[in-house]
């Protein structure tokens, strides 16, 4: 079986797929964001980022091309042991896209649940 990511917060644990979006909206910005992530062997892999508009902390990142109302790019971030999500309660809630579907992670894990964990499952 291959690498699976979860979601961990407040004793809780949550499999995710070995390929996942998460996304979110600026609170100012009001523009999406979106990260595509791959659980391996080697950690969790961040193959791409689009970002809507740029502006106020949500500047593009370098090298990324404007392709379909988003700007895109491959970060070149070494695999990660783990991703902090934070939840202040005064925004929306992260989405987690899989299969097609996105789902916000408040019907995960509680809502209340802050900071939350992005790890591979053991």
């Amino acid at each position: 079986m291959g690498a699976v990511a979860c979601l961990a917060a407040g004793g809780m644990v949550v499999r995710l797929a070995a390929a996942f979006t998460l996304a979110w909206t600026h609170s100012v910005q009001k523009s999406e964001w979106q990260e595509d992530w791959r659980a391996t062997p080697s950690g969790l892999v961040l193959e791409e980022v689009r970002v809507q508009g740029s502006g106020a902390g949500m500047e593009p990142p370098e090298g990324a091309v404007l392709r379909n109302g988003f700007y895109v790019a491959r970060p070149a971030l070494p695999p990660q042991t783990e991703v902090l999500l934070r939840r202040s309660g005064a925004t929306a809630d992260w989405r987690i896209c899989m299969d097609g579907t996105c789902r916000e992670m408040g019907t995960l894990l509680p809502p209340e649940a802050d900071p939350v964990r992005l790890t591979l499952c053991e």
